[in-house]
């Protein structure tokens, strides 16, 4: 039997694995970090020559929706502004008629939240409803500061180009520096069969920590973004089932790699070359045929799954032909729960009522500068206690680090700045800063969003760069206040805790279990394992949530060590079915089924 495959150790501390995770080197993760810097930076030039106030929100939006592939950035850039136009159209009559009273008109922004909260948290729009709420609503705050009618117009018009300049950068400049999704999904590949070769080679522990966080990301990214290659109609659908089969063996090869590590075992140098020239073939968009695996001696369980595997790593399983006669479901716009599950409607509650508390807070104080507590409702919400607490030092922080930055910029450089080109490079040089953090792991992507958060509001305030350091103090304070006010709303009325989502969690992993145990073929089975790892992910990420959480919640977590030790026995289980030596799975599955009641 073999050892569960365990993330190895971390350097201790906890600031220590933060700084891990900020170095990690993911696939891609540079590249797609340059092309956001590059995408904000577009969308601030062009806001430029527009004159478009407030520039800081379209950099906002770029930063927060640019996709990895050039497919997924065209579809999300002209989605964003069909939304947007509907909405505008709409608010538009509205506001003439409600403006003048604020009863109404404030009743209206209630409605509106509400109703992209729940969207966020009901529906298929989430990526982007908490967006839109955020432009829509920030457009309706600053049409209440001038009520006059070419005046309110225009602050439409405006608010509108708030998501038309950085969706039009995405449809443009995404195409021109974009990579296809076909080559996003083979450099994924490449990259954990390098890696596989790497710890068969013998890692180090770092290496090992980059090892474990690649193969508890799954094969979900890349198995989305063949979905999108389709639409380029550029590539035959041979080949794409070949490269989909490809994606999930490489997540099941990766598993198998760490199972052989943990074992002991010495791979054959011919075996991790193998590795490395089938890494070079996906790494140009191009895929492997007829591959021949070394032959492995006996009383290796894991490199001889891994020999299988390797004969048939591209060769997509055979299934049988679909029944014309059974009609497939479709999934709705909505979630299946969208509206029987209470919590779905207490999220949107929630988070109205922080948008309406700093609303009225900064009306009531009559400091219209810290409007920004508006904008960080949207963005921090989250759905469980657990989630609020973990990150919202990670937030805070982030939120400080951009606003430092954001104030010495307009002490010691923006005065000395001559020139667009300056002003840019400086732009450019602080969304990488922020987009390398944001595409890092889910653990700390929240502070790289709110790095640019915080500098984009206080230093692209009007159609320029600024020197007015009131503004940045205002905005900066209006961060920490939308943050403050977020989290006191979410773990006070209606805590959710994330105890609640790890039994759910710890049944899908069970699912996926009992269907690899069933899985005839290494190819069958592959498939299962790439799902398996994306459902560890999760669970292992909502223990975390949990023990976060503070302890009087805990206290009512009377299986959450029983839970956590689940996820790793249903690793141990996995492995040891791809090895196929599995002791007794029926009743292991079993037995973690149990703890799900």
């Amino acid at each position: 039997m073999a050892p569960p495959v365990t993330e190895p150790a971390r350097p201790a501390g906890h600031a220590a694995r933060i700084w891990g995770l900020i170095r990690d080197p993911a696939p891609g993760r540079l590249s797609y970090a340059l092309r956001i810097a590059a995408g904000c930076t577009a969308t601030v030039l062009v806001g430029e020559i527009w004159q478009v106030p407030d520039l800081g929100v379209p950099a906002l939006v770029a930063l927060a929706l640019w996709q990895k592939d050039r497919v997924t950035n065209v579809v999300a850039g002209v989605a964003l502004n069909l939304l947007v136009v509907v909405l505008l159209a709409a608010i538009y009559a509205v506001v003439r008629l409600t403006l003048d009273h604020t009863v109404i008109f404030v009743a209206y922004i209630t409605v509106l939240s509400f109703c992209f909260f729940f969207l966020g948290s009901a529906s298929k729009l989430k990526p982007v409803a908490y967006m839109l709420g955020l432009i829509i609503i920030y457009g309706l705050v600053a049409v209440e500061e001038v009520p006059i009618g070419e005046i309110i117009t225009r602050a439409l018009l405006y608010t509108d180009l708030f998501l038309l300049v950085p969706g039009a950068v995405m449809v443009v400049l995404g195409l021109l520096i974009c990579p296809s999704p076909r080559q996003v999904a083979t450099e994924g590949i490449a990259a954990r069969l390098r890696t596989s070769a790497m710890l068969l080679r013998g890692a180090s522990p770092k290496e090992q920590t980059h090892a474990a966080l690649l193969l508890r990301a799954g094969g979900a990214e890349m198995l989305k973004a063949l979905t999108m290659a389709k639409l380029e109609y550029l590539w035959k659908p041979s080949d794409l089932a070949c490269l989909h089969q490809a994606a999930n063996s490489s997540v099941t090869l990766l598993a198998l790699a760490h199972a052989a590590q943990a074992e002991g075992a010495t791979a054959p140098q011919s075996l991790i070359t193998t590795l490395e020239d089938m890494a070079d073939i996906f790494s140009h968009a191009r895929y492997p045929v007829d591959i021949t695996a070394p032959n492995i001696p006996a009383g290796q369980p894991a490199l001889q799954a891994i020999a299988t595997l390797l004969t048939v790593f591209t060769v997509p399983e055979a299934k049988p032909a679909p029944d014309k006669t059974e009609k497939k479901k479709k999934d709705g716009f909505f979630t299946a729960d969208a509206f029987t599950n209470p919590e779905h409607v207490r999220f949107a509650v929630k988070g109205t009522a922080g948008v309406m508390i700093s609303y009225v807070f900064f009306r009531s104080i009559n400091w219209p500068g810290i409007h920004t507590c508006i904008i960080t409702c949207f963005i921090v919400a989250l759905p469980t206690t657990g989630e609020m607490v973990s990150k919202l030092t990670l937030r805070i922080v982030g939120a400080c680090i951009g606003g430092a930055i954001g104030i010495l910029s307009i002490i010691f450089i923006l005065p000395h700045m001559q020139g667009i080109t300056a002003f840019l490079i400086l732009v450019a040089v602080v969304s990488l800063l922020a987009a390398w953090i944001k595409t890092a792991d889910e653990r700390i992507a929240y502070s790289g969003f709110q790095i640019g958060l915080a500098f984009y509001l206080s230093d692209l305030n009007g159609f320029g760069p600024t020197t007015d350091m009131t503004t940045a103090r205002d905005r900066i304070v209006g961060i920490l206040v939308g943050n403050f006010i977020t989290y006191a709303v979410f773990t006070t009325f209606w805590p959710t805790s994330a105890y609640a989502g790890i039994a759910p969690c710890l049944k899908a992993v069970t699912t996926q279990l009992e269907k690899l145990r069933r899985a005839v073929g290494p190819q069958a089975r592959a498939n299962v394992m790439a799902s398996l790892q994306s459902a560890l992910s999760e669970g292992e990420r909502q223990v975390e949530y949990a023990l976060a959480e503070p302890l009087h919640m805990r206290r009512s977590m009377k299986n959450l060590d029983a839970l956590q030790s689940a996820f790793t026995d249903a690793e141990q289980i996995g492995t040891d079915i791809l090895e196929g030596t599995p002791p007794d799975p029926v009743h292991r599955i079993a037995a973690l089924e149990k703890l799900t009641s």
